[in-house]
């Protein structure tokens, strides 16, 4: 059904408010009753003004680091289909974070990010944002891998064992990461010869438009998403320590570095949605991060405070930039 010039106008003009209404409202009323977040955020108020000050401003900066990367990332995968300019990818990103906060496991990235391409690219865009999202999960496994070991062989002592978890059921979980992550890697890099062999599929053959893109990809190009997506992790893992500056959590950089790794394995194997992550963080970070401080309120502040800094800031601004979408531009 073709839509009149005017009615499109419309629609242009009031989605795009309407959108920011609704997710601005259902983020302050999810954030409001979140538990720890309150005090993670006075405490941080009180540090900025102290001598714990430029490490929160540091993670502040970081967090736009982190995204910038990410919507490079992108404008990198998209442009197959269609150039997409920085700042554009930024806000495609930031908006499909505000989308993925109620959709589990971040489905709503995509949601957000391909209103910001051309009609007639929106769907195909979506095959080449899954590979972008293949290259940051291979980089959380391998990285989460090597946070284990260390885990294993540094950190658990028989005085100090992993609260539900044995020594055998946690060699076993390691070997079985290892395997899941070899075929990843082997698929990331196979993904062009998988896509043509899905294109062949009776079912699908109508429908190849949206994936043939994915054929054109080199493996120089993939790795150099895998290099992104490993300087987001950087990233990641260099913000927690800061945090943890910040609410006087004294843990090296090592064990906080392999225990971040850790972490974020744990919150990629779960399928939660970003709005009730920060409990299961919490829960996370105090039964790992306990194995190193005894500060147990820190480590739920700093859980909470990297959630509000890298997830809810960010979404928040990314509502903001929906009011700019045009769903119709043609």
């Amino acid at each position: 059904m073709q839509l009149s010039r005017r009615n499109k106008i419309i629609l242009n003009y009031i989605i795009g408010p309407l959108l920011f209404v609704g997710l601005s409202f259902s983020i302050y009323q999810k954030v409001r009753n979140q538990t720890n977040l309150h005090g993670s955020w006075q405490l941080m108020k009180d540090s900025y003004k102290g001598p714990h000050g430029w490490y929160l401003f540091a993670v502040g900066v970081f967090s736009i680091v982190n995204w910038g990367i990410e919507a490079r990332k992108w404008q990198v995968l998209v442009r197959h289909v269609q150039k997409v300019g920085f700042f554009t990818a930024f806000k495609a990103v930031l908006s499909g974070l505000s989308f993925s906060l109620f959709i589990p496991n971040r489905v709503g990235e995509y949601v957000g990010r391909i209103v910001y391409m051309e009609e007639g690219n929106r769907l195909r865009s979506i095959s080449l944002t899954i590979v972008g999202s293949m290259s940051q999960v291979i980089i959380t496994l391998v990285a989460g891998i090597a946070g284990l070991f260390y885990l294993r062989y540094n950190i658990l002592t028989p005085g100090h064992p992993l609260q539900g978890l044995s020594t055998l059921w946690l060699n076993g979980l390691i070997y079985i990461i290892i395997i899941g992550t070899i075929l990843m890697i082997i698929a990331y890099y196979r993904v062009s010869w998988i896509a043509a062999i899905v294109e062949k599929l009776p079912f699908v053959s109508k429908y190849k438009y949206l994936i043939d893109k994915v054929e054109e990809f080199h493996w120089k190009e993939l790795t150099r998403i895998l290099v992104l997506s490993t300087a987001r992790y950087i990233v990641f893992i260099v913000q927690y320590l800061l945090m943890f500056r910040v609410f006087d959590v004294y843990v090296s950089v090592a064990d906080g570095a392999n225990m971040v790794c850790v972490l974020f394995l744990v919150l990629a194997i779960l399928p939660t949605i970003p709005m009730a992550e920060l409990g299961v963080r919490g829960e996370v970070s105090t039964q790992l991060f306990g194995l190193l401080s005894a500060n147990t309120i820190g480590i739920l502040y700093a859980a909470a405070g990297i959630w509000l800094i890298n997830l809810i800031i960010p979404a928040l601004a990314g509502s903001l930039f929906i009011l700019t979408v045009k769903l119709f531009r043609k």
